[in-house]
This record gives structure tokens, C-alpha cells and sequence, in this order.
């Protein structure tokens, strides 16, 4: 290898080591946000994750199934199988629907308890969305 390729290579590949962080750095804050979040029983053994994704100026940004752009009737037939076909009405799917709300707000008090964090602000978890199908 001449010496302009061996530059070369290092620029690059220290490059990529640098891009590699980037995208894969979590600060302590949020590591420690999500471990406890994991912590606690029903939130862990729910079908969805929620966690958070970073922080910034006290407000932590938080993953969501929910959107306005995706009927909760597809996300909660995603989370619990056994109201996919149900009415919108009936007595499983409003348990369903008040299961989801009251993880996300447990999610959600459990985050706000940290003395860093002021309020929380939900992001779409597109990716957690197309990995079940459903394009947002």
C-alpha cells in the first residue's frame, strides 16, 4: 500500500469508529431512565417497550405505538391479539385500550419522578411500527 492509501484508510476508518459512536452513544442519563423503566413489573412484561430516547433541556423524549396517524385499533391489535376482530365498543377492546394508557402513564410518572426531567414529550416509534407492518 502506497502511502496515500494508508492515510486514506485512517481518515476512513476513523470515520466510521466516529459515526459508530455517534449513532450508537446513550448518555448515563438515559441508560439509567431506561434501566429503571425495565425495573418495574408492568411495564417490563407489557407487549410494547416504551423507553427513552434521549434528553433535551429537561424534557425526555419518549417512544410511542400511538399516533393520530395510526388507528389505536391496529396498535392495540398488535399488542393484544385477541382484540384485533373486536368492536371498537366491546368490553376487551376498552380493556385493551385502558391497559396501554395506564403502562404509557406509569412509563411516563416513572421518567417524571427523575429530578432532570421537567416533562415528557412522545416520538412515534416508526421503526417498532414497520417491523409489525404498518407504514406511518
Amino acid at each position: 500500500m502506497d502511502r496515500g492509501t494508508k492515510i486514506y484508510a485512517a481518515i476512513l476508518g476513523t470515520f466510521i469508529v466516529v459515526m459508530t459512536f455517534v449513532f450508537l452513544y446513550e448518555s448515563p442519563k438515559v441508560s439509567e431512565l431506561n434501566d429503571r423503566l425495565e425495573s418495574i413489573k408492568s411495564i417490563n412484561e407489557f407487549p410494547y417497550r416504551f423507553k427513552v430516547l434521549r434528553i433535551n433541556n429537561g424534557t425526555a423524549i419518549m417512544s410511542s405505538p400511538r399516533s393520530t396517524d395510526v388507528p389505536v385499533s391496529r396498535i392495540l391489535g398488535l399488542l393484544f391479539p385477541e382484540v384485533k376482530n373486536k368492536s371498537l365498543q366491546s368490553a376487551e377492546f376498552q380493556s385493551a385500550q385502558k391497559k396501554l394508557a395506564f403502562v404509557q402513564n406509569k412509563a411516563r410518572e416513572t421518567v417524571m419522578s427523575d429530578k432532570d426531567v421537567s416533562r415528557v414529550s412522545w416520538e412515534l416509534d416508526r421503526s417498532w411500527l414497520l417491523q409489525h407492518g404498518i407504514t406511518p
